[in-house]
């Protein structure tokens, strides 16, 4: 859990699509949204969604930057939007005051 955090933490992406997905996250909602973006009756664990969402994401940027015809920026932002709902999601790990 602690790889996908530093993952999330190291994305480095254009401010707009961030303050983006930022101001889509307040509307998400994990049940429908991952319904419709993975494909799925039911939506997995946190960590599963984030591990699926977080390669499709790397996808979707390299689409991004090799300025692809099939690009979606639509789709990347809502990629975006649940990648930080089920951030925020993932169990913290317990603080320690050294």
């Amino acid at each position: 859990m602690a790889d996908l955090l530093s993952l999330i933490s190291d994305l480095r992406r254009p401010r707009l699509l961030i303050r983006a997905a930022r101001f889509g996250l307040t509307e998400y909602n994990r049940a429908r949204d991952l319904r419709r973006l993975m494909h799925l009756s039911t939506p997995p664990k946190p960590e599963r969604a984030l591990e699926s969402l977080i390669a499709e994401e790397a996808r979707l940027e390299d689409c991004r930057r090799d300025g692809d015809a099939g690009y979606s920026l639509t789709r990347h932002i809502e990629i975006l939007i649940a990648m930080m709902g089920e951030t925020r999601l993932l169990p913290r790990p317990p603080f320690s005051a050294t």
